[in-house]
């Protein structure tokens, strides 16, 4: 069965969902990690943290989400995390964000 509480998106599809500004980019990689270079506008909450639920219950859960790490592990592991806190609408950045650098989109640093 499909998890409908989460959709799953590419580089391009993630994208246009910010370009769109129809969500919040969650990037849940390490703060070094992040300061290397993230996608534009993304708010860091290292899921490594000892506090990351406490930090991740402080959003605004009616606000549209879209989740990345590295590569998709820690990503996926937030997932039921996110599920639990009852988000309106969760996406996964597949690839994470080595695939959204590798298909040449905007990075900040």
């Amino acid at each position: 069965m499909k998890d409908e509480a989460v959709n799953r998106v590419n580089a391009k599809e993630a994208q246009r969902l910010v370009q769109e500004k129809k969500v919040v980019v969650l990037d849940i990689r390490t703060p070094a990690e992040y300061n290397e270079g993230h996608i534009p506008g993304a708010t860091n909450i290292d899921y490594k943290a000892s506090d990351f639920e406490k930090h991740i219950a402080k959003l605004d859960k009616t606000k549209s989400y879209i989740v990345h790490c590295a590569g998709g592990g820690r990503s996926t592991r937030s997932l039921p995390i996110l599920k639990k806190q009852n988000f309106k609408a969760t996406y996964h950045l597949d690839g994470g964000f080595t695939g959204w650098a590798e298909n040449g989109l905007p990075v900040e640093k």
